[in-house]
């Protein structure tokens, strides 16, 4: 490191970049997660050494050995934030301090390396800044961004590594849900649960969503986006969706949301939308909620709107219910008032359209 403390990035550009052609037909329909930039960012921690060979490369496969600790023990975390291209082309991202602290979080949960805050920022705005022509303008087009960390020692022992890759890599991305829908329909898992209380659920690691892959397989056979998954002691409360927080909008125009008690991911959509919907003057209550309860209320019309929320989908109406015993509609099927006022609040704050009074969007010079 310099004498200022700060990790030294090399840059090193690709020999042979995307075409502009070629990036700009990827821009116009990209697939989520299917299409990636030239670079990439990595950063190496060894014990007794720290982190040091910060670089910006071309983005390229790992060589790993066969037995390197995360492939045995899954010493694995990441997170997922967006780059948008805003007015006069100015790029920007939605708070990354809360994205580099819940890395830390994560990492802590792990037993993984700390990677201080500003040096996550600084891996982050080096790919953004390097491959910002990947970045869609207008519509719902982003740069997604997936910095993640994961154990490479090459050791077989049930211990915390000695050695770990940090890496920033990105993607162009449009809508999460294909079709760009109002309204998805999800399955309620009777027979999975995705963190139980001392578990990694709060963490953003990989294990937790392996672990919720088989739920989501199911919803998909079931003709359903998303799996909902409900609490592990007496599989009755609603905790959060596969990869995205909850939210129910009640006849009184009252917010409600389960609390973050441990097994529940601290979204940074979650903590924006309970923000903005108190400063929109609407209560919101973090309180549990029962399935049993959800189903009871939505027929009965005291909840008249459920949504989803998190760094993917943004903000995405839930107008189906299935279950094990049934399936009920929510409202009128499609996305509510208050969904799409916060919605569109949201995503205008994000890109631009609407004033950054809370500080929330940082621009990459």
């Amino acid at each position: 490191m310099s004498a200022d403390n700060q990790l030294q990035f090399t840059v090193e550009r690709h020999p042979n970049p995307t075409p502009a052609d070629k990036i700009a037909a990827a821009l116009v329909d990209p697939t989520f997660g299917r299409v990636f930039t030239d670079h990439m960012v990595t950063i190496r921690w060894t014990e007794g050494r720290g982190w040091h060979d910060a670089k910006v490369e071309a983005r390229r496969p790992f060589q790993i050995d066969p037995a390197c600790a995360v492939l045995h023990y899954a010493q694995e975390i990441f997170e997922g934030m967006k780059a948008y291209r805003g007015a006069e082309g100015k790029i920007s991202l939605f708070r990354p301090q809360e994205n580099a602290k819940r890395f830390r979080a994560s990492a802590a949960r792990m037993s993984m390396a700390d990677l201080p805050e500003a040096d996550f920022l600084r891996a982050v705005e080096a790919l953004v800044d390097i491959d910002r022509e990947w970045i869609p303008g207008g519509g719902d087009g982003s740069l997604y961004l997936r910095p993640f960390m994961f154990a490479s020692e090459t050791f077989l022992g049930v211990r915390a590594a000695a050695e770990y890759v940090f890496c920033v890599i990105a993607c162009p991305v449009g809508p999460y849900f294909k079709g760009g829908k109002s309204a998805v329909t999800v399955w309620v898992s009777d027979q999975y649960t995705r963190a139980a209380p001392g578990g990694t659920g709060a963490a953003k690691c990989g294990g937790n969503y392996a672990a919720s892959l088989i739920a989501q397989t199911e919803a998909s056979q079931k003709g359903c986006d998303q799996v909902v998954f409900l609490d592990a002691a007496e599989h009755r409360w609603i905790e959060e969706l596969g990869g995205m927080n909850v939210f129910f909008v009640m006849d009184d125009g009252s917010l409600l949301t389960p609390p973050l008690s441990g097994t529940i991911l601290p979204g940074i959509t979650r903590a924006s939308i309970i923000e903005l919907a108190r400063r929109e003057g609407l209560k919101v209550s973090e309180t549990p909620y029962a399935f049993d309860a959800w189903q009871a209320d939505a027929n009965s019309g005291r909840v008249k709107e459920t949504f989803a929320c998190g760094t993917a989908a943004v903000v995405t109406a839930i107008g189906n219910v299935r279950h094990v015993g049934g399936e009920f509609t929510i409202g009128n099927g499609g996305e509510g008032e208050v969904t799409r006022r916060l919605r569109t609040l949201l995503t205008g704050i994000q890109r631009g359209k609407e004033p950054d009074t809370l500080g929330w969007v940082h621009y990459v010079a």
